[in-house]
């Protein structure tokens, strides 16, 4: 059963379902018994796929103790039916549902996607308030030889940007300070 107009008479496929018979210039192809389906038809519930179980996955999310349930997928009365099941069987504990927090002592705040910061030393989640290392007092501190470095680095930038720089001609850190080479470059 081709599809198409009479220009156009390659372009689109008519629905398989034998009560639609609808040309859809974009079927959809099950994969579990490879017939042509419109919109509307194209799920396996609606086209009554007979080779839809080793293809249909569902899960259904406790509301209890957000554990996940798979389904085979055919009806909500199925679904119903394994979540009271779920619900009686004595693994369903709402005390699991436990939503993450910061570890900060005293610090109540829940982490979600968009407020969640995971530390570079330490490795840990932490909410936006106790991001940086010093706010959550991270274990795993950088070694004082490469703050002193940085610190140094950074003075001498600065030094470099006032006005005892780059501006004056000869410009250089002052006789009583040894000269050494920084890879900050401010000029």
């Amino acid at each position: 059963m081709g599809g198409g107009t009479e220009a156009f008479p390659d372009l689109g496929r008519h629905c398989q379902r034998s009560d639609c018979n609808q040309l859809d210039f974009l079927p959809f192809k099950c994969d579990g018994c490879h017939q042509v389906f419109c919109l509307e038809h194209r799920t396996y519930q609606s086209h009554e796929c007979p080779r839809s179980e080793p293809n249909s996955r569902k899960v259904v999310v406790c509301e209890i103790c957000s554990t996940s349930i798979e389904t085979t997928g055919r009806d909500e009365k199925e679904e119903k039916a394994i979540l009271e099941k779920h619900e009686k069987s004595g693994e369903c504990d709402s005390s699991k549902k436990k939503k993450p927090v910061c570890p900060v002592r005293r610090c109540k705040q829940v982490l979600t996607f968009s407020n969640t910061s995971t530390c570079k030393t330490c490795q840990l989640n932490f909410c936006l308030k106790h991001r940086f290392p010093t706010e959550h007092s991270c274990k795993q501190q950088l070694p004082l030889g490469a703050k002193g470095r940085w610190r140094d680095n950074l003075l001498a930038a600065l030094w470099a940007r006032s006005d005892g720089g780059c501006a004056k001609t000869g410009g250089g850190p002052p006789a009583s300070q040894p000269r050494t080479s920084h890879s900050v470059k401010a000029c």
